[in-house]
């Protein structure tokens, strides 16, 4: 597949040692992805930005070894189109990041409910199936890889309101175990994370509403919400030689929000009362 040029903004040839890891990375524009993208650029990686949002995207052409791809992730052939200008630009592909993502879905019984959760699953759920499906041949060359995607602790349990983006983080909590079994064999890692409270720009409207805010903060046992960075820095961990035992797991990145039942608040101060 060929786009169209003003959809890839091409890096020119790294001066870098010809073994320089190459990484994709989808949903790059903004948030974790964004993140992960300056995080992997500034410690010597190369990298391919994929992201709906071409404007999004520019500034991340800027930096040295970046290459831009403008393409929606529910496509295959957008990733197959990814993998194609790591392995003929950089030569090689060493690890994917799949972070692209859409939450909505509305009430249920809403007008137009189920065809928005349609969307969502074809971005979550078939996007992240069909970034795997791509990028593992190009693994096969160098004798593995890693992938890591970027699911949520709403795929561990259930939120009010969110019935659509719940389902589709749990189907991407199970693809990820299922997909790491097939692919263990040939030293292809598959894992991922699980963030909690981030701010990114999916989570404008919560960081707008102080009440909303404030309330959601109390919950977390760290009182903080993390920041995009932190949790680019565990996709970084899961993609290296460090964590080259670890295939099939989702790590919460999450301030320790996971750990508690939900029916009490955690203390918000040291020794102080429970509520």
């Amino acid at each position: 597949m060929t786009l169209p040029a003003a959809h890839q903004q091409a890096a020119e040839p790294s001066s870098a040692p010809a073994d320089r890891p190459v990484t994709v990375v989808t949903g790059a524009a903004s948030g974790i992805g964004r993140a992960a993208v300056e995080l992997y650029a500034e410690r010597g990686h190369r990298v391919v930005a994929v992201d709906v949002a071409e404007e999004g995207l520019k500034e991340l052409s800027a930096l040295d070894g970046v290459l831009t791809l403008a393409g929606d992730v529910s496509r295959l052939d957008v990733n197959e189109e990814a993998v194609r200008l790591a392995v003929e630009t950089f030569g090689r592909l060493d690890a994917a990041v799949l972070n692209a993502g859409i939450g909505g879905a509305g009430p249920l019984e809403s007008d137009g409910a189920l065809e928005r959760f349609d969307r969502i699953l074809a971005v979550n759920v078939r996007g992240v199936a069909a970034g795997i499906r791509a990028a593992v041949p190009a693994f096969r060359p160098t004798g593995g890889g890693s992938i890591v995607v970027t699911s949520s602790i709403s795929g561990l349990r259930g939120d009010a309101g969110v019935w659509g983006y719940n389902a589709a983080k749990a189907a991407v909590i199970n693809l990820v175990r299922a997909t790491s079994l097939d692919y263990a064999v040939e030293n292809i890692r598959i894992n991922s994370i699980a963030p909690g409270a981030a701010v990114t720009g999916m989570t404008e409207g919560v960081l707008a509403n102080p009440r909303l805010h404030d309330a959601l903060t109390r919950r977390i046992p760290l009182q903080r919400w993390s920041d995009a960075r932190e949790q680019a820095e565990v996709i970084w961990f899961l993609t290296s030689p460090a964590a080259g035992f670890v295939t099939g797991v989702t790590i919460p990145v999450d301030g320790g929000l996971s750990a508690s039942t939900g029916l009490l608040p955690p203390p918000a101060t040291p020794g102080g009362p429970l509520y």
